[in-house]
């Protein structure tokens, strides 16, 4: 208990740097999540704690990181009074947001939210719908903050054009020879580079406003109250940057209104759910109901750049050795990439119906 032998740290003497109420008796890793490394620790006068290392190979400035969600979430908590409603991060002893080890490393800690509940999956359209909500919440709470005074932790995260280039290069590297069995998804990729490019261009044009995006808008990112299952607030801002409402849409549809999972074998399960893609609209549009006309109807483009940029993600880390996601088995990868890929094509032949569905939600006719 007294040290995470898988890292070598020492978890009591990282502990003990925050102000705690009670004295801490237990901790164990937490949650489901590939980044950071997270806890929860529990004390004596009965409370609970979530503390994180963050990952330094993911995010290379994590000093950057804290500043950005200490600010978003001191902006906040200050138009809250119900503790629930965001998180609160808990100081150190020395008064500061966040600790550093002596590797380096930045440790920041949470209070838990109580009484709540994350899903990994709707068990119902209503989670979903209140996921959706939440987001579109999150763009409103925060459409008066300065979106400028963010770090972009991720540098080029949504650039997808960017993201072509990295393609391309690892396709022309082909450092471990897999482009030759990827032939066809590096086709299908480059077939859509030059419509891939369209949310940038007008993000550069200032013809769609750049807000403050959370960029991570996957259901068990929100929490739910347990007895409710109401949305109570957004969790996970570490790559809360500046963007445009299009980008959490976006991932919104991609993990909520797909009909498999990510990374599911046989990919010919993948598709959209009109279904599921209108619970998701309705619910991102409740959320935040003051996007311009030009927002609304960039929507369904969002969604479908945001699940190419993704795939072409997957492909590139695939052709490159799997050197970012992680993989846990061969073609894990490739698999990623073509359940995407089948999504964007989904979307494509039912393009007409998902610009209908937000025609008419966007004009408040339900």
């Amino acid at each position: 208990m007294a040290a995470d032998r898988n890292r070598g740290y020492d978890m009591e003497q990282i502990i003990g740097r925050f102000c705690l109420e009670g004295r801490p008796l237990f901790w164990e890793p937490y949650g489901s999540g590939h980044i950071n490394r997270t806890y929860l620790v529990r004390t004596g006068a009965g409370r609970r704690y979530i503390l994180q290392r963050i990952n330094r190979a993911v995010f290379p400035d994590p000093v950057g990181v804290m500043e950005n969600v200490s600010a978003v979430i001191a902006f906040l908590a200050a138009r809250t009074e119900d503790s629930r409603r965001c998180l609160r991060l808990t100081p150190t002893r020395e008064g500061t947001l966040y600790a550093r080890d002596g590797e380096g490393e930045v440790w920041r800690m949470y209070g838990y939210l109580e009484d709540s509940l994350c899903l990994q999956a709707p068990e119902r359209p209503e989670d979903l719908y209140e996921s959706a909500a939440a987001f579109g919440a999150f763009l409103s709470q925060l459409s008066d903050f300065p979106a400028e005074t963010l770090r972009e932790t991720i540098p080029d995260f949504h650039n997808t054009p960017h993201r072509y280039r990295q393609l391309r290069a690892a396709v022309e590297q082909d450092l471990c020879g897999r482009a030759k069995g990827a032939a066809r998804e590096i086709d299908f990729a480059l077939a859509r580079e030059r419509e891939a490019g369209a949310l940038q261009s007008l993000r550069d044009a200032g013809a769609l406003p750049t807000r403050v995006t959370h960029n991570d808008t996957k259901l068990n990112n929100v929490m739910l109250d347990a007895r409710t299952r109401k949305a109570l607030c957004v969790i996970d801002l570490d790559t809360v940057m500046p963007g445009l409402a299009a980008y959490d849409f976006g991932d919104c549809v991609r993990f909520g209104a797909a009909t498999a999972a990510e990374d599911e074998p046989d990919w010919e399960k993948m598709g959209l759910s009109l279904e599921a893609f209108e619970t998701v609209t309705r619910g991102f549009l409740a959320g935040c109901p003051q996007l311009t006309a030009l927002e609304r109807q960039t929507l369904p483009l969002g969604a479908k750049l945001m699940t190419l940029e993704c795939g072409v993600r997957f492909l590139t880390d695939y052709l490159q050795g799997d050197r970012y996601f992680a993989v846990h088995r061969p073609g894990h990868n490739l698999d990623r990439t073509r359940t995407q890929f089948r999504l964007v094509a989904d979307m494509e032949a039912k393009w007409n119906a998902m610009a209908a569905v937000t025609a008419r939600l966007g004009e408040g006719k339900n």
